[in-house]
């Protein structure tokens, strides 16, 4: 009996650039957080390349996995319940030889200042179950920047902590872009929160890139039917209606993923086309990039789109800036 072949991630080129935040956005099975995992060289690409600094990556590679690091999603399975906060950030300065005796608990209070757990003098002398999931996604956070990392690789990092706390994590996030010039790769399936935190975004479906381009711009003028079909649908306290633009049906399976345009059975503007070759990606402004073949050779086809600054509107509302003591 043959084993299905399954292509989680296809044909996906992404630069991250340092002092910038890329995000990747889609739905749960679309494949970002397979390329957050190949990227930290948790999982090997069957082709391609990861390149560092514009050489080969090498598998297993320690100074790859030191200036590449990853925050994972589940801030409550990340930390170690046994151990404490002094044991949990000491021990990357230790293995990578970043600090030594009493410098290190100097170290681990910088880290925590770094991460806005103050004071740093009580926080270092915590367990885990004595800090919330925002405090505790902080110490992840502390914990991959202890080994002076150049890439920061944030898979869903705000996705199970309280709403009211979101927007803290994003801003410390987007402090760490500006004042340590971190490439950071932002993973989410939250378009709203991707236009406020990211500069550039990527939008992936079914293993594939649909459209990528400067946020803003692509939030505000989306091209590829997916991407508008994501704003249409992001949720609005202010809106009796339905979305404005339906796509029927579920994601593909990748297992037997549709031939031509992953997306042409739930597009409204499907055409023959679709269903037969996979659209390159068309230039469809500065710097954004569409897989349709709504764009070839012609203006693209719109519809009624949300108003993107609508959605940062609602995400600025529902995502408030609470402090957690």
């Amino acid at each position: 009996m043959r084993k299905a072949v399954v292509h989680a991630v296809e044909d996906v080129n992404l630069v991250l650039h340092r002092g910038t935040v890329t995000s990747v956005v889609g739905e749960s099975g679309s494949g970002k957080s397979t390329l957050a995992r190949m990227l930290a060289r948790l999982i090997e690409p069957t082709a391609g390349q990861v390149l560092l600094d514009g050489k080969p990556a090498p598998a297993g590679g320690r100074e790859y996995s030191r200036l590449v690091q990853l925050v994972l999603q589940d801030p409550f399975a990340s930390l170690n319940p046994v151990h404490g906060m002094r044991y949990i950030l000491g021990r990357p300065l230790k293995i990578h030889g970043m600090a030594e005796g009493v410098a290190t608990d100097d170290a681990i209070k910088d880290l925590l200042r770094r991460v806005a757990l103050t004071p740093a003098e009580q926080f270092i002398e915590k367990m885990p179950h004595e800090l919330s999931g925002g405090q505790r996604q902080r110490v992840a956070i502390a914990r991959a920047l202890a080994v002076q990392p150049e890439v920061l690789l944030a898979d869903e990092p705000v996705s199970m902590l309280d709403v009211s706390i979101r927007l803290g994590v994003l801003n410390l996030l987007a402090d760490l872009r500006d004042r340590e010039q971190l490439a950071i790769l932002y993973v989410t399936h939250d378009i709203a929160s991707a236009r406020y935190l990211a500069d550039t975004i990527a939008v992936m479906y079914a293993g594939r890139v649909v459209e990528a381009g400067p946020a803003v711009q692509l939030t505000d003028r989306p091209q590829h039917p997916y991407t508008q079909l994501l704003l249409s649908a992001a949720p609005d306290p202010d809106r009796a209606e339905s979305p404005s633009l339906a796509g029927a049906g579920s994601p593909p399976s990748l297992v037997n993923p549709p031939s031509g345009c992953r997306f042409h059975p739930r597009c409204p503007f499907a055409m023959p086309k679709c269903a037969e070759q996979n659209p390159p990606a068309f230039q469809v402004g500065p710097g954004q990039t569409s897989a349709c073949w709504l764009h070839e050779g012609h203006t693209p086809k719109t519809s009624s789109t949300v108003s993107a600054t609508a959605v940062e509107e609602r995400t600025t509302r529902s995502i408030r800036d609470t402090s957690e003591g």
